[in-house]
């Protein structure tokens, strides 16, 4: 056994700390998130965390899926988060643990702490790659099967050099982004989580307009009730829309700001209500509006002639509100993937990242980097869903809060929790695999297509 310094042990963080502390010296207390903000303060940022990316690639599982289980696993995706949510705050409760990273150090050790975080720090920085790719999709626009689809800026002004996906983004990091992620507290986000909200319910209520129309006048069927299965790749690929759906609700990242259990319960359920309100508008309606031709962004499904009068404008409209609606969900989720970096790069710092400048904007330049470039690398959307969703979300959202109340370290977990947790460990573990397997056999499977 290995022993530390006395002047190391004493600065080391302890892993039932919380990473962001309430108070330091007189400065202003810098805030993980709801404590101190109204309730409906916290369910705008929490909404706004739950109401990413993964929306936009929705429609494309029930494309997979067909209107029936596509529907019903976006209801089932919800109960199984809002159990997982309910295990980590009864067990941090009996821990007496202030952050679910602290309960997850009661239960493995800092070990455990160190993998969950490394978990959310894959999680996060994956979903802010989905961003701003389709943040890029709707600027620039996007390829798909030798397609292009073009971005509002592309219609607006030509293809030329500033309307490059490279330069757009990088204008956006710098003017958009840049100013966002500086704010060392949350709260003070809280205002653009209320306007992204809105501009996310701005584009479910056109989409539906559009295809209530389309619908009423006759242009549009009803879209496929049952997965369309014509050989064993097609079964296969079905569980590739696991991993798609595990992202779209996870918030558990925001670990950080699971302060009062009780009323983070009302809060949880309050966000899981209203999300799962949009995602079933957004995936019944955007697969009815688009049927098979839906693609894996449906954002980028807006660029021609919906049928009916002002496509264009409402077009640019889908667009434009849905792209700042991910800028302001974009430093939300930022915010717990720079705190949990910290917690592992710098796990014997005397001050919090908070109240060291240089720390701070050191750890943030480098995340930013690394975003900038997995935005203008990664080919699209699903690949990086398949990626993050079927290992790092699931693990998070699922696996440790299971793992967590099996542990039980306080003997506060009853049979029924222990129940759920296998069924939830043995669905996430079991999907992943064959969400993994599936597209590793799909991608030779392409190239042996390619080659023949």
């Amino acid at each position: 056994m290995t022993f530390l310094p006395s002047s190391d042990r004493k600065h080391r963080r302890s892993p039932r700390a919380p990473l962001l502390p309430q108070k330091h010296a007189a400065a202003e207390p810098a805030e993980g998130g709801f404590d101190g903000a109204s309730f409906s303060g916290a369910v705008f940022n929490l909404s706004t965390t739950i109401v990413g990316a993964g929306i936009m690639a929705l429609p494309a599982t029930l494309k997979q899926l067909g209107l029936i289980p596509g529907l019903a696993m976006i209801v089932l995706g919800a109960v199984l988060t809002n159990t997982s949510i309910d295990m980590i705050l009864k067990f941090s409760r009996a821990s007496k643990s202030p952050t679910y990273s602290a309960a997850a150090a009661d239960a493995f050790g800092g070990a455990g702490r160190a993998l969950l975080q490394s978990c959310i720090v894959v999680n996060n920085l994956g979903m802010l790659v989905v961003y701003m790719i389709i943040i890029g999709d709707v600027l620039s626009g996007t390829w798909s099967n030798w397609v292009h689809h073009t971005g509002v800026m592309e219609e607006w002004l030509g293809q030329h050099w500033w309307t490059s996906r490279a330069f757009l983004l990088l204008s956006t990091t710098l003017f958009v982004f840049a100013p966002l992620i500086s704010f060392k507290r949350v709260d003070s986000l809280r205002y653009t989580s209320a306007l992204s909200v809105g501009l996310a319910v701005v584009f479910v209520a056109i989409t539906a307009g559009i295809a209530i129309i389309k619908l009423a006048n006759g242009s549009i069927t009803m879209p496929r009730l049952m997965p369309k299965l014509v050989d064993q790749t097609s079964f296969w690929k079905l569980f590739t829309t696991f991993p798609i759906l595990v992202t779209a609700y996870i918030c558990h990242h925001n670990e950080n700001e699971l302060k009062d259990p009780m009323q983070m319960k009302s809060i949880v359920r309050s966000s899981l209500t209203l999300c799962s309100a949009v995602y079933i508008a957004t995936s019944f309606f955007g697969f009815l509006l688009f049927g098979d031709q839906t693609l894996d962004d449906v954002l980028a499904n807006f660029d021609g002639d919906l049928g009916i009068p002002y496509s264009m404008i409402l077009n640019d409209i889908v667009r434009i509100s849905y792209g700042i609606h991910l800028m302001l969900v974009f430093p939300i989720v930022f915010f717990s993937l720079r705190l949990n970096l910290d917690g592992l790069l710098f796990p014997y710092a005397k001050i919090p990242i908070a109240f060291n400048n240089r720390r701070f904007y050191s750890v943030t330049a480098a995340l930013m980097g690394f975003i900038f470039l997995g935005a203008n690398f990664v080919p699209s959307i699903w690949d990086a869903f398949q990626f993050t969703g079927a290992t790092a979300a699931t693990s998070v959202g699922f696996i440790f809060p299971s793992a967590i109340a099996l542990r039980d370290t306080h003997g506060v977990a009853t049979k029924k929790d222990k129940v759920l947790s296998w069924i939830m460990i043995l669905l996430a573990v079991s999907s992943s695999i064959v969400a993994l397997s599936s597209d590793v056999y799909g991608f030779f499977n392409s190239d042996e297509g390619v080659g023949s």
